[in-house]
């Protein structure tokens, strides 16, 4: 189980910043296309954190044109070139699937920064 550990703490990366379900951010994921390399950002609002050793995820969900769109990232992926958080958000559970139901201003999260807590 040692070498097992060992070679999983390899592959972790001590550069992600810590955020929660909740918060805002933006990944910054690389993309392959053909021979061509971009940077493609997507953000929006962390629904779930898996956590784990090398095999961690985390759930990032978007409203594009009016379809949420939702995103799985491995954490620790090579792709991922940075996550910055934008918001820190102020809820109370730590999977946020009901926001999937919520539309237009009730999907939004409270600033855990606001004055009027």
């Amino acid at each position: 189980m040692d070498i097992i550990r060992q070679i999983e703490n390899e592959h972790i990366r001590l550069d992600m910043p810590q955020f929660k379900p909740g918060d805002t951010v933006k990944v910054h994921f690389r993309i392959l296309e053909g021979e061509k390399e971009r940077i493609q950002v997507f953000q929006g609002a962390v629904l779930r954190l898996r956590k784990g050793t090398t095999n961690s995820t985390f759930t990032v969900r978007k409203v594009s044109d009016g379809v949420g769109v939702e995103r799985v990232f491995p954490m620790y992926s090579p792709f991922i070139e940075r996550v910055e958080v934008i918001t820190e958000g102020k809820v109370r559970r730590s999977r946020l699937y009901y926001l999937r139901k919520l539309r237009g201003k009730a999907s939004r999260i409270k600033s855990k920064n606001d004055w009027n807590n």
